[in-house]
């Protein structure tokens, strides 16, 4: 288990599919709201309605940069859906995961 202990996490609120259709544009989002962070970026994972293959490949590019600029990359609010998907892919403990409501 990780523990954060940050002042300010940079939050950014995931909606709809992710998936091969709309992993550009997402990273292209990611990648700015990383430049934005300092300590910690927070994907938060309530709206997402779907996520494939291409999806889980943003999330592990987006750790590899995020470890490579000192920034921690964590999740939070995630379906039982993504849980599962993260699971199942052997993902589960690679993000740190937060609570939320």
């Amino acid at each position: 288990m990780t523990v954060l202990a940050t002042t300010v996490p940079t939050v950014l609120h995931l909606s709809g599919d992710i998936d091969i259709s709309t992993t550009a544009d997402l990273r292209r989002r990611i990648l700015a709201a990383l430049d934005e962070s300092v300590e910690v970026l927070i994907l938060d994972m309530a709206a997402v309605t779907f996520c494939d293959a291409a999806g889980l490949g943003v999330l592990i590019y987006t750790e590899r940069q995020a470890q490579a600029r000192g920034v921690t990359l964590a999740l939070t609010r995630l379906t039982p859906r993504m849980i599962r998907l993260l699971d199942v892919a052997k993902l589960g403990d690679r993000f740190p995961i937060l609570a939320g409501s």
